[in-house]
Parts: C-alpha cells; sequence; structure tokens
C-alpha cells in the first residue's frame, strides 16, 4: 500500500507511530521473585507485592536492567546514566496497587534507531523516542463466566520494555517490517522471546492522516495489537476511516480505539476526555537508578553481532543481494543455519536452497529450521554432490525430498536409489545416437535452422538415463553431433 491513500477530494497522507510492549526475558520479575514462566494455573506466581498488599516494598530485579540497557545498545540509543521510576496512578481490577511502577520523565534509553529493510532491497531509518522500564499489569479474562469478570495476577509485575518511536512510518508495509526488525533485534540479543501470540510482544499503534505538506493530523491510538499482520490490517482501516470522516466534513477526536480481527476494523474504547490523568510522580520506595559507564562499556561489548552486521556480512562474504541477505538474517537461528551450508561453498547457492527449498519444505510442515529434518551439515553435504557432478540439479531435489521425510543424509540416499550422474562420456554418446537415430525428421529440422529443437532432444536423452546424464555432457555432445 502507498504513503498515500486516494480519498475523493484527493489525496491523504499516513503518518504511523507504534509503542512496543516487550516482555523481558528473566526468571524473577521486575520487582519481585516471582516466576515469570508462561503458561501456569492462574494466580500461581504471585508475590505479596504482585498482590498489593500492604507494606510490601519493590525490589528492582538487576538483571532487567541489563536487559534494558542490552537493547537500548542494540538501538543505536542514549543510555541514560540516570533514570527514575514513577508511578502511573489508575485503578484497574488487574492491578492491585492502583498504579503501575514506570518511568516517564527520566526513562533509562534515550533516542535511537531501527533500520528496516523494505521489499524493493531499499532501507528506512526509524527514529526511536525512548525506552522506559515498567511492571506489567495483571490480565482480566471476561469468557469464563457472563456475569462476571475473572482476574489472573500471573502478569502482574512482569518487566516490560515500552519501545517509543518517532511518526516517521508511512505505510503498512513500513510498520509490518519495523515490528519485525525490532523483534529480530530483541531474539538476536534474548531480551525478548518477541512472541506476539503468547503476548509477550504487543503493539500499540497511533494513526493519523493529513494533507500531503500539512502538519499531523489528530491521532488515535489502537491499542494491544498482538500480530504484525493485524498491525498492518489495523493501520489500513483506521487511515481509511479517518479519511472518510475527514471528507464528510467531520473531525477526528483523539481516542483510544481496540482492533477487533475478525471484522478487520476498529472500534472506540475511551475518548481523551475520558482517559485516565495518570498522575506521575517519583516512586518514593525507589531510588534514582544510577548506572556505571564502566559497566554499560562491558554491556556493549559483549553484544552479539546484529542483524545489520551480519546482513552487511553475507552481501561482502557470500555474493548474496541485500534482499536475500536481509530475509536470511532476520531470525538468528535462520542465519546461523545458512552459514553453516554456506561455508567453504558457493554463497548464493546456499541461499537459493535455503530460501527456496528448506524454507518451503518447512513451512509446508509449520517447522522453523531449529526443528529442520534436514540439517545444516546434510543440506550442505547435498549441494557438494551438486558442484563435484555426482548427481544433477534435478535429481538433487529428488534426494533432498527423500532427506526431508526421513533426516538421512544425501550420500546414504545416491548410493541406495543408484542416483550418481553419468559422466561417462561413452555411455551418454551411445544414449544420444539412439535419440538421433530414431528421430531423423528432428534431426533435419535442426540443421534448417530450428535451433529449438536441441531441448527437446536434451530432454529424450535425460528420460532416457532416468535424469542421471550430466546435462553439459549432453548438450556439448548434441551440440557435436546435430551439426552433422
Amino acid at each position: 500500500m502507498s504513503a498515500i491513500v486516494e480519498g475523493r477530494t484527493g489525496p491523504f497522507e499516513m503518518v504511523i507511530g507504534l509503542e512496543v510492549h516487550a516482555q523481558v526475558i528473566s526468571k524473577a520479575k521486575l520487582f519481585s521473585g516471582a516466576s515469570t514462566a508462561f503458561g501456569a494455573e492462574p494466580n500461581t506466581q504471585v508475590s505479596f507485592i504482585d498482590a498489593g498488599m500492604p507494606g510490601m516494598l519493590p525490589v528492582i530485579n538487576g538483571l532487567c536492567v541489563e536487559q534494558a540497557v542490552k537493547t537500548g545498545l542494540a538501538l543505536n540509543a542514549q543510555i541514560n546514566l540516570v533514570s527514575v521510576f514513577d508511578r502511573k496512578n489508575y485503578f484497574y481490577p488487574d492491578l492491585p496497587l492502583g498504579y503501575q511502577i514506570s518511568q516517564f520523565t527520566k526513562p533509562i534509553v534515550g533516542k535511537g534507531i531501527v533500520t528496516i529493510d523494505l521489499p524493493d532491497g531499499s532501507t528506512k531509518d526509524i527514529g526511536i523516542t525512548r525506552l522506559h522500564l515498567e511492571m506489567d499489569a495483571g490480565k482480566s479474562i471476561h469468557d469464563i463466566r457472563p456475569d462476571a469478570t475473572h482476574v489472573d495476577l500471573n502478569r502482574a509485575g512482569v518487566a516490560l520494555m515500552e519501545i517509543v518511536s518517532e511518526p516517521d512510518i508511512r505505510t503498512p508495509e513500513e510498520a509490518g517490517a519495523y515490528v519485525k526488525k525490532l523483534r529480530s533485534l530483541l531474539r538476536y540479543i534474548d531480551t525478548c522471546d518477541g512472541n506476539m501470540d503468547e503476548g509477550s510482544m504487543r503493539c500499540d499503534v497511533n494513526v493519523s492522516v493529513r494533507r500531503p505538506g500539512e502538519g499531523f493530523g489528530t491521532r488515535c491510538e489502537i491499542k494491544n495489537v498482538n500480530s504484525v499482520r493485524f498491525v498492518m490490517r489495523a493501520i489500513e482501516y483506521e487511515a481509511a476511516r479517518q479519511v472518510g470522516i475527514i471528507e464528510a466534513g467531520g473531525t477526528i477526536d483523539q481516542e483510544t480505539r481496540l482492533f477487533d480481527s475478525q471484522k478487520g476494523e476498529t472500534r472506540p474504547m475511551r475518548s481523551k476526555e475520558e482517559a485516565h490523568d495518570y498522575r506521575y510522580f517519583p516512586d518514593p520506595d525507589l531510588l534514582p537508578l544510577r548506572l556505571d559507564p564502566a559497566w554499560v562499556a562491558r554491556i556493549k561489548a559483549a553484544l552479539p553481532e546484529l542483524p545489520d552486521a551480519r546482513k552487511e556480512r553475507f552481501v561482502r562474504d557470500f555474493g548474496l543481494s541485500p534482499y536475500d541477505a536481509s530475509v536470511l538474517v532476520a531470525e538468528k537461528e535462520n542465519a546461523a543455519f545458512f552459514e553453516t551450508v554456506a561455508k567453504g561453498r558457493d554463497g548464493k547457492m546456499a541461499a537459493n536452497w535455503v530460501m527456496t527449498e528448506l524454507f518451503g519444505a518447512l513451512n509446508k510442515k509449520g517447522l522453523d529450521v531449529t526443528r529442520s529434518p534436514v540439517k545444516a551439515e546434510a543440506l550442505g553435504g547435498l549441494i557438494d554432490r551438486i558442484k563435484d557432478n555426482t548427481i544433477s540439479g534435478r535429481i538433487a531435489k529428488e534426494v533432498f525430498e527423500i532427506m526431508v521425510e526421513t533426516g538421512r543424509d544425501a550420500d546414504a540416499i545416491i548410493e541406495e536409489k543408484g542416483l550418481r550422474q553419468v559422466t561417462d562420456t561413452g555411455a551418454i554418446e551411445a544414449e544420444v545416437d539412439k535419440v538421433i537415430a530414431a528421430n531423423a525428421d528432428k534431426v533435419a529440422q535442426i540443421r534448417a535452422g530450428k535451433e529449438a529443437l536441441k531441448g527437446w532432444f536434451v530432454g529424450q536423452v535425460m528420460k532416457a538415463t532416468q535424469g542421471k546424464a550430466n546435462p553439459a555432457a549432453v548438450n556439448q555432445i548434441l551440440d557435436k553431433k546435430l551439426k552433422g
């Protein structure tokens, strides 16, 4: 979808900003020792402070602070050596304390950048406004009983990183690319698992529209969108809704909305006038957080190779296109798998086998590379058999299908099935002679200038040898014989 929405009265431009809530990978919560494991029975992972018991004091989890700093460094962002935890005051049944411990005026991470990869091979920088740490609320469950809401406090107090973008995004596709890239970064550095279906990464989407060249319009916020596809659909719907209101002579109300994934539309949640006055103030139970510059430097030095650097290396070392490299580095497990396959081999050939054959087979089976029946070393071995002319590319695909189904190595399958390529030129020449002798009319047509028929002869020889003849040798012998 273009950045421009064509309305009845002319074009409009979308302006999009995203607030991503990423659950920190940590065995304990931000201010308590309660477990963060996903899928536990309701209300079995709740400490006294998570439950809002009187007199309980928060104690900061140092690992969560380290994870936030690590994420800020991966975002090329400013790390604030002094930050402050605030109380964000509001009442809701799944927030027993009556306030959320968050950061407001002095977050732990300041401005940064995420570079997104676009389908045409280009890139775009999306600004990061801030990253702050906060405790999550519990979960209200409305579908167990028709006359009551149940509350599960297992999630209450879990550490979240809220990553706020600048309003630099202009299309649903850019928004999708941004969420994917952010998720990739978080997974590379192991600070969030990015599992949107489990709620450990969710997105608030801010959308406004304007005439090209005008200032920002009034934005609406769509809360808690939990998949990349839904983020894109919500933006498309919301932009079209706002354009329709403006063209009808109305004005956009600043409001919070929800996305109905069944209907593919947004609906009002609350208006600005009804929104809470959060009455932020520094939490009196927590001192300002002061970071040692040397500690931050050690975290930076220990960062792994990040997706952008890995992409550049794949382009440089393996001769890949920027687009292919960006696809391969999107998940660190995929990148590691490819690198094992490509080591010491033709990089482009390895990329084609991984991206086309392997990913295609895994998608059909609903698997990722960590559960691939074909290991990286085995796929590399198959490519070796193509390069040393043991088998042809066509036979290799048959071998690969058997590898996917059985998990066996290529060499064992080639030997068992008798699939070794015929490279004996004498044997190939004999088959060529048979085909030529049986098709004198077609030979005459080729010699009269109808050279396209040569492909038919190649096919006949390959068929006669059950696909085992070396294609280069077949072509060479045919060229010699058909000239007469």
